[in-house]
């Protein structure tokens, strides 16, 4: 019955495999670290540039409005519609079955 490689047969075979599979083993490691920095980096800094270009437009609203500069001037409302309101009377009528009930 075969039950498959056993831990120690596996370490056996790694520790037979040739020095140049080991540095490309290392180097892809190596470079695979890279790139998720290097990808972390690039995100944060552009999450960095996003908040700062908001802060910017804020703060020069907010100066603007502060030296008494205003900005573009806001619309006005529409008028509103004239409606008619209609005073209606009504009645509440209790319905109750002919039958009385069995």
């Amino acid at each position: 019955m075969n039950r498959g490689m056993t831990g120690k047969q596996f370490l056996e075979l790694l520790a037979r495999l040739p020095a140049r599979v080991w540095l490309q083993a290392i180097l892809g490691l190596i470079g695979l670290v890279v790139l998720a920095v290097l990808g972390f980096a690039v995100i944060a800094g552009a999450a960095a540039i996003g908040l700062i270009a908001i802060l910017g437009f804020k703060a020069r609203a907010w100066l603007a409005g502060l030296f008494g500069r205003r900005g573009p001037p806001a619309e006005q409302a529409p008028p509103r519609e004239m409606r008619q309101v209609t005073d209606v009377q009504y009645e509440i009528v209790e319905r109750k079955d002919e039958t009385p009930p069995r």
